[in-house]
């Protein structure tokens, strides 16, 4: 693993773009902050910039500095899941700009995949994470089903877990207000 993460962690130092094993389902990612790198992304999704990302951390302290505040009840939502949990918050900050929203909020997710916990830490900063398939096309279930038109257009292939066939779904989507209100997006 050490190996793969100093290729993938050179990469994404240099503004380049990603495709890696996440604690859901393979991703495309980049530097959070990057905006170039970022419009990338967007590009290989052939993805309006309007329709924003999800950003990974590596834990709560780092969650924290891009949040501006985070609301209790998200403590709890985190606590409490028992699968990968996206949380959608308000006055997201530090960003590119096209991943916070109109609204101010972004979806981040704390990781516990070991590997995406690592290279994030390492980083020390967030990362982007996108379905690895075009805009509106089905989610790739394993690397064997990524599309040769994403395959083709990142700049690392990161060489890790390519042969796993587990059962992967994507992250489950809460969006969180301040005043403890709750919106599921996706379970």
């Amino acid at each position: 693993m050490e190996e793969e993460l100093k290729k993938t962690l050179d990469v994404l130092h240099k503004g380049g773009t990603i495709l890696y094993p996440t604690d859901t389902v393979w991703g495309l990612g980049c530097d959070a902050r990057n905006k170039e790198a970022v419009a990338k992304i967007f590009k290989i999704k052939q993805r309006a910039e309007y329709k924003s990302m999800v950003v990974l951390v590596c834990d709560e302290k780092m969650l924290n500095r891009y949040v501006k505040e985070v609301p209790a009840v998200a403590w709890d939502l985190i606590e409490a899941a028992d699968h990968p949990i996206t949380i959608i918050y308000p006055d997201g900050r530090g960003l590119a700009d096209s991943i916070i929203a109109a609204d101010g909020s972004v979806g981040i997710r704390i990781v516990k995949d070991d590997f995406c916990r690592n290279l994030i830490h390492k980083f020390g900063k967030p990362i982007i994470s996108t379905s690895a398939n075009i805009s509106g096309e089905p989610t790739p279930a394993s690397f064997a089903e990524i599309p040769n038109s994403v395959l083709s257009k990142v700049d690392y292939i990161v060489n890790w877990r390519q042969n796993e066939t587990n059962n992967t779904r994507p992250s489950s989507i809460i969006k969180v207000n301040m005043n403890g209100e709750i919106k599921i997006f996706r379970k």
